[in-house]
């Protein structure tokens, strides 16, 4: 698709060139053409072929998605589990300091997490 692009500013070029003048581009040519080629450059490097031809192809982009969101999916409850773990070490270990204010709330979320834990 780039590679088109940067064509088509070459044909513009060409067609915009004075034959009187061979060498010389206006100012507004010199700059369309200019803005073309940035153009191609930026579509090669977000690879927009690549995107266009995955849709052309929808088994493998069903494939893809399914497999990424599997991942995804894995990846969170992996996650979770680990911070929940941490997170009620974190409230066994306040609960041994026995702060005045919040040492009763925490002894009730780590007695109802056990109790939990055995019924499972």
């Amino acid at each position: 698709m780039g590679k088109l692009l940067l064509n088509l500013a070459e044909v513009i070029r060409l067609a915009t060139r004075n034959p009187i003048d061979e060498g010389v581009l206006t100012q507004k040519e010199g700059y369309l053409e200019h803005k073309i080629e940035q153009l191609g450059i930026a579509m090669e490097k977000m690879k927009l072929a690549e995107y266009v031809e995955l849709l052309n192809r929808p088994a493998r982009l069903f494939y893809i998605n399914f497999f990424s969101g599997v991942a995804r999916g894995l990846g969170m409850a992996v996650g979770f589990t680990i911070l929940g773990g941490l997170l009620i070490l974190v409230l066994r270990k306040l609960q041994v300091l026995n702060i005045p204010v919040i040492g009763g709330l925490i002894a009730e979320v780590v007695r109802i997490v056990q109790t939990n834990l055995r019924l499972h």
